[in-house]
Parts: structure tokens; C-alpha cells; sequence
């Protein structure tokens, strides 16, 4: 299976601050707000929804083609995602542009104050499918700049081409009309709990109404694991034991990435759904999106620890 991945990629810049905000904002000086904090640490993680999930694909032996636009300070991050199996052909870097940022400054009650810089992501909707060298089987559809989505959804109808819906936290900006239209062309819809609520409260579609109009509905729900709806029949996922618990950012796109490799592969929806919860686990036991590791044969391993495939997961083993 042809998968791309069509979405946004980004830097995040985290400081941690060694104090509190609320001893420097005063309600009453609001008008003359003026503040500047020195912090004692700060790290640069790779991210974008779209590198994420397709990094942990490229991990359990997938070629996923990422679509998007970046900057001029790309380079090392192309050379990172092309290092671990992450076709970057179809990302284009926009000239005098850097790279989407989010700034994000942490202080000691895990209060934090961030800024967003769209940067080369505010391109996105010039690139086309059409211009890609393979037709896809299936299409991601994760978050991006709002147009892009908005164009990469009519693209996949007009075409015929399968698309997974995964609007996440881009549902707070795009209109109910193009919720809609995301929804009723979508072979698959993947949100998490408060999203299928967003969408109920925005839209009045239930979860219960996505499913009865034929789609494949994919619902994570944190600690309590994850439903899949598909094919007349519902499965329960629970989430894979971790031997620790580092930073959840992430763990929804290693979810993501677990379940599309699994789907790729031809295994079943509850096999796949086990898989996304051990790369999401993966995800959880380090600190950023893309800093987990393991070899195919190290997930097929730990996998088995808990969960019984039948011999199904050798189709990793193998290479396929």
C-alpha cells in the first residue's frame, strides 16, 4: 500500500523556566505589559503531525512519502527523516521562509506561554497530488494550514483516492462546512475522545452517526486505550504497559503510524489497533515526537510479551 502523508512539519523550541509567571504578570499593569524570561533550558525537537506519524511507520519497515512545505533551515531535518526510512521527495522548502515554530515556555507549575510561527506551512496549498510520481492508495490527512486541508480533501474526491480524515486540533479553526465535507469524503476518521466531542458539539455527528454512514471510525481515549469502528463490528483497544512514563506529546501520531503500518500489511483491524498502542507506548517512554527507537524485530518481540498475534506479525519479520 502507497501511503502519503500530507500535513504539517514544524520545529518545537521548549524552555523551561525556573519560576513562576504568576510573580511577574500583575492584572493591574496589563496595559503596559512588558515581559522578558530568562530560562535555564531549551531544546529543539522535530515535529509536524505528518513527519510524526510517518516516522514511526518507516520504524516497522514502511517507505511513507511525506507532503508539505518547509524552510530554509530543513536541511538537517530532511537528512534525519530520509536516515530512518521517511521519503521526503514531495516536501517542498520555500525560499525565504524557515521551517513552522512553535515556541513554547514552561515554568515550575507547568504553566506555559507559546507562540506559533506558521512560516513555510503557509504554502502548503500550493502543492498537488496530481504532481506526485505514484498515485496513492491512501492519503493522510492531518493537520496543516487550513487551506491546504481544505484543498487536499477535494483533490482525493475528485480523484477517487482514499483519504484518512485527522483533523486534531486544526477542528478549533477550519468551519463546519469543512468539517463536514472532511467527514462525508473520508474512507477513515482518526480523533481522539475530545475531538469526537468537538465535532458532535460543532457538527451534531456523533460518533454513532459517523459509523452508521459506512466510515471507518478510529477514537483514542488516552488511558482507557482506543475504539475502532469498522466493518459492521467494533473492537476495544487497550493501551500496551509502559515500563515508564516520560512526555505523552506524541503518542496519538505513534498510534497513527502503529495502525497505518498494520493496515498496509493487510492485518486485521484488532492487530492493528495493538500495534498503534505499542508505538504509542514507544512514544511515551521518551521526550519528543520522533525520539523513540526500535527495530522491527524488537517490536515484534516486546508485542509478544503481551499480546498473542498467531504468527501474524512475522509479515514484519519478513521484510514486506
Amino acid at each position: 500500500m502507497h501511503i502519503v502523508f500530507s500535513g504539517s512539519i514544524a520545529y518545537d523550541y521548549l524552555m523551561t523556566f525556573p519560576g513562576y509567571f504568576k510573580d511577574f504578570i500583575h492584572p493591574e499593569k496589563m496595559e503596559s505589559l512588558s515581559l522578558s524570561f530568562l530560562v535555564d533550558s531549551m531544546t529543539r525537537q522535530r515535529g509536524g503531525i505528518a513527519p510524526n506519524i510517518a516516522y514511526t511507520y518507516a520504524l516497522l519497515g514502511g517507505r511513507p512519502v511525506v507532503l508539505g512545505t518547509a524552510g530554509e533551515d530543513f536541511g538537517d531535518y530532511r537528512q534525519w527523516l530520509e536516515t530512518h526510512g521517511v521519503d521526503t521527495s514531495a516536501i517542498k522548502q520555500i525560499p525565504g521562509k524557515m521551517t513552522a515554530s512553535f515556541f513554547a515556555n514552561t515554568d515550575k507549575a507547568n504553566l506555559q506561554i507559546a507562540s506559533f510561527y506558521p512560516g513555510a506551512m503557509a504554502h502548503a496549498a500550493e502543492l498537488r497530488l496530481a504532481d506526485l510520481p505514484h498515485r496513492p492508495d491512501l492519503v493522510v490527512i492531518s493537520p496543516d494550514d487550513p487551506t491546504a486541508m481544505h484543498e487536499r480533501i477535494r483533490e482525493c474526491v475528485a480523484a477517487g483516492i482514499p483519504y484518512l480524515y485527522d483533523p486534531s486540533q486544526q477542528l478549533a479553526r477550519v468551519s463546519v462546512e469543512d468539517i463536514r465535507e472532511g467527514i462525508d469524503g473520508a474512507q477513515m476518521i482518526v480523533v481522539n475522545d475530545y475531538e469526537a466531542h468537538l465535532i458532535e458539539e460543532r457538527t451534531t455527528l456523533t460518533e454513532a452517526d459517523m459509523v452508521r454512514h459506512g466510515k471507518t471510525l478510529i477514537v483514542t481515549r488516552g488511558k482507557a486505550g482506543a475504539t475502532i469502528y469498522a466493518d459492521g463490528q467494533r473492537w476495544d483497544i487497550p493501551v500496551f504497559p509502559e515500563v515508564v512514563i516520560v512526555d505523552p506529546t506524541g503518542t496519538g501520531d505513534a498510534f497513527r503510524g502503529g495502525l497505518l503500518r498494520g493496515l498496509a500489511l493487510g492485518l486485521s483491524w484488532e492487530l492493528c489497533g495493538l500495534m498503534g498502542a505499542l508505538a504509542a507506548t514507544y512514544c511515551l517512554e521518551q521526550n519528543g515526537t520522533q525520539n523513540h527507537s526500535f527495530t522491527p524485530a524488537e517490536f515484534v518481540s516486546r508485542f509478544r510479551e503481551v499480546f498473542d498475534d498467531c504468527g501474524a506479525l512475522n509479515v514484519i519479520l519478513n521484510g514486506k
